[in-house]
């Protein structure tokens, strides 16, 4: 298959493409190569991929239309997968308007050309942001997601809103995936991961918040690119015995869509996430402990039954064997 990945630069968006080719699809990647965290990782990532003859790299913002559409119009995919976004909670708060650009005004470009194009499938990133203010544990994609905290979760949301009515008025096969803290080697410098075993391994101190009192469901990135690969590979259908009047908010009696969770459904308390990173350095954290951000949330916690029963998703990684992954990584690309 010809398999369109934006943000083929990026953590997910990597690890992914370097999945598909192996397995024999040809990978269209975009990227914009931006300098939201150090660009010399991304080239790093790029480097794994660019020259394969099954990869075609295109260094493009989704934010830009014109150039959106030439490449759907020259490369005609069979699937897209839409990854590129501006990440980031407290970014969002400073920087709003990067997500309007990218979240907002990007994915509309994508759905456009989409519309125009007709592949089998559009697979995009949504994320566990959306579920806000929600205090019910586990998340579930039958939960209200009305109360994002922050600009991310709400771009986020208005994704997955978006996309269904385009599904239902072009018929084409769409599902959200809602990413819970995906993490491991070549992750992203902003994520917690990377920030203490970096500022652990330079004695310096790390900032965390919340008085160390969150929980986080991290998901290894090869249990999340393994997810993706099924999704991708089963398109939903439109769902027309449903009654309309109790469908479920992550599934469509009036359009082929569809909306997952993606994550290890196991939350990992901070301070333990913390004690392995010290394990794998054998160096102990310096911690100034702090209260709870603007926008955050204290908890997540997928519920993944959704995903398992309809593709046999089951994540593999715990977080003791996924963090000792990141710190040898992280000690071969830096130390």
């Amino acid at each position: 298959m010809k398999i369109m990945v934006t943000g083929s630069a990026g953590f997910i968006g990597n690890n992914l493409s370097q999945k598909l080719i192996s397995r024999g699809d040809k990978v269209i990647g975009i990227d914009n190569m931006n300098a939201y965290y150090d660009i010399k990782l991304k080239i790093a990532r790029l480097e794994k991929i660019i020259m394969n003859d099954s990869y075609i790299h295109n260094e493009c913002d989704i934010a830009e239309k014109s150039k959106i559409l030439e490449i759907f119009e020259k490369h005609n995919p069979d699937v897209v997968i839409n990854l590129a976004a501006q990440a980031g909670v407290r970014h969002s708060i400073s920087h709003p308007e990067d997500y309007i650009n990218s979240n907002i005004i990007g994915f509309q470009n994508i759905l456009d050309a989409v519309k125009e194009f007709t592949p089998n499938h559009l697979v995009f990133a949504s994320s566990s942001s959306v579920y806000g203010s929600n205090t019910k544990l586990p998340f579930s994609t039958n939960d209200n997601v009305d109360h994002p905290l922050n600009l991310y979760a709400a771009s986020k949301k208005s994704n997955e809103l978006v996309s269904h009515a385009y599904s239902h008025i072009y018929d084409i096969p769409m599902t959200g995936l809602r990413f819970f803290t995906v993490y491991g080697p070549w992750g992203r410098p902003d994520m917690a991961l990377f920030k203490f075993t970096s500022k652990i391994f330079n004695n310096e101190e790390i900032e965390v918040y919340n008085n160390g009192n969150h929980a986080r469901d991290f998901t290894y990135v090869d249990d999340i690119v393994d997810g993706v690969i099924k999704v991708i590979d089963n398109p939903p259908s439109k769902r027309e015995e449903i009654n309309k009047n109790s469908s479920g908010p992550s599934t469509s009696h009036v359009a082929p869509w569809k909306i997952y969770n993606i994550g290890n459904n196991s939350p990992v308390e901070l301070m333990y996430f913390i004690e392995l990173i010290e394990k794998n350095l054998g160096k102990k954290a310096k911690i100034k402990f702090l209260p709870l951000q603007v926008g955050d949330v204290p908890k997540t916690f997928a519920d993944i039954d959704d995903l398992k029963h309809d593709l046999n998703f089951a994540p593999k990684t715990s977080i003791e064997e996924g963090i000792k992954h990141f710190c040898q990584w992280y000690k071969g690309f830096y130390g």
